[in-house]
């Protein structure tokens, strides 16, 4: 007759029962990491993107990233456009997100979004009751912007609007500005501000002192694109290049500028935030 015998896990045999299921997650979580870092989703990508990305373009871009690639980390840090595709050619950054980045030799750049600029000013300005804004209307008026040298592209394109329009306009600028600098600004000032869209609602919506309007005759567009160097690159990086390039197509930002304008004024009744994406 078989009798049944009574086992007693020792102390490290109850330590090592409690910790199995801990243990086995880490390891299936090891496996799935190497899995996705053999497919190349993990990884990381150190981003320098220009600092009026931040309000739209960075963070539709960062959650399609997130979504395609959840292990990947993405380290971003803030640079003006002139600087992003010398410190992308240095190895500094791996990926650039800059307005009109200057050709460079060893540098690929792949166009991401078409957006319009907008005009930002004081709510008691003699301007805020106009929407649209023709940017003939604006030559009387003091135009704050960044140094030429931060982002020569978009700085160009407002100035040549404002001669198509058949005037030169007053420029005022101060060195190294935040976007936020801009905003504080044109509270006190009556000067305006030609900003990107998505940045002017935003701000609009955020100070009660400000509004956005649209600027037309003529509508003045930029360019984003995102760069990237032409060495051998990571898959971390061809991931990242991916997920962005699928985020601009899901949201219509290689469309034309005309009817992305129309979305926004849509959206955001006097002064409010497009609240896109």
């Amino acid at each position: 007759m078989r009798t049944s015998r009574h086992v007693e896990l020792t102390t490290a045999g109850r330590a090592l029962l409690n910790e199995a299921p801990v243990a086995l997650a880490a390891l299936e979580r090891a496996a799935e990491s190497a899995r996705l870092a053999g497919a190349g989703v993990a990884g990381t990508v150190r981003l320098g993107y220009a600092p009026m990305a931040g309000f739209d373009t960075l963070p539709a871009i960062l959650a399609a990233v997130e979504d395609d690639s959840p292990n990947m980390t993405v380290i971003a840090s803030e640079l003006f456009s002139a600087k992003i595709p010398g410190r992308v050619l240095a190895g500094e950054v791996d990926v650039g997100l800059a307005l009109f980045p200057e050709p460079m030799a060893g540098i690929h750049t792949e166009l991401l979004r078409m957006e319009p600029l907008a005009l930002l000013l004081g709510k008691h300005h003699r301007l805020a009751a106009m929407d649209p804004i023709p940017v003939r209307s604006l030559e009387r008026e003091t135009l704050l912007s960044f140094p030429r040298e931060l982002a020569p592209g978009y700085y160009d394109r407002v100035i040549a609007a404002c001669e198509q329009a058949g005037f030169e306009p007053q420029v005022r600028t101060f060195a190294d500005p935040p976007p936020q600098a801009m905003v504080a600004r044109l509270q006190t000032t009556s000067e305006v501000g030609l900003p990107l869209a998505s940045f002017a609602f935003h701000a609009a919506a955020a100070e009660p002192a400000l509004v956005a309007r649209r600027i037309v005759e003529p509508e003045i567009v930029t360019e984003w694109s995102v760069l990237w160097a032409a060495r051998a690159e990571s898959a971390a990086v061809t991931r990242f290049r991916d997920s962005a390039r699928r985020c601009a197509e899901e949201n219509g930002w290689l469309r034309s500028a005309g009817s992305e304008a129309e979305e926004t004024d849509a959206l955001s009744p006097a002064g409010g935030s497009p609240g896109r994406r």
